[in-house]
């Protein structure tokens, strides 16, 4: 199973859970799972994260972010497709065709990816969450904490 990061994944870890400088095990962790192809994210989140030392780390990192792709084209296309049957106000479908959650969903869809994300699942016309997207796409979500706890991830305190 391979997965694909929402960037509040990477804001929240470096705000809340696992700053640079307190958990770097969980950055290691990041760059250890990308080399064995279980974690990705893609373009549009890399441009949303910026002029910070998360920017930067991300910079380093540029083959984490994927492109799409015409498989990823098609999906987009279908992700649209779901996005206006559904009951949102207008401004929720564009505000969300105009996200990188958008792409994010449909880079899922096309590839099998999971999508790791911090957003719950809203019963709300005003906004497309990423996981009532991925629901309506049929693709698997899962939060932060199940990706790590699914791949037995452990950061373990260095004694000295």
């Amino acid at each position: 199973m391979a997965y694909l990061l929402d960037a509040n994944v990477f804001i929240e870890s470096r705000n809340r859970f696992y700053g640079f400088d307190i958990c770097p095990g969980f950055w290691e962790w990041l760059d250890a799972a990308h080399a064995k192809e279980k974690v990705f994210s893609i373009e549009k989140v890399s441009d949303e994260l910026v002029d910070d030392d998360l920017a930067a780390w991300a910079k380093d990192r540029s083959g984490l972010f994927l492109r799409p792709d015409a498989d990823v084209v098609k999906s987009l296309q279908a992700t649209s497709t779901w996005a206006t049957s559904q009951d949102y106000d207008a401004a929720a479908v564009t505000t969300f065709l105009e996200s990188a959650d958008y792409y994010l969903v449909a880079h899922a869809h096309a590839h099998g990816y999971v999508v790791v994300t911090q957003e719950v699942i809203a019963n709300t016309r005003k906004k497309i969450k990423i996981p009532n997207a991925c629901i309506g796409m049929g693709v698997k979500c899962l939060g932060i904490f199940d990706m790590l706890r699914a791949e037995k991830a452990r950061f373990v305190l260095d004694a000295t």
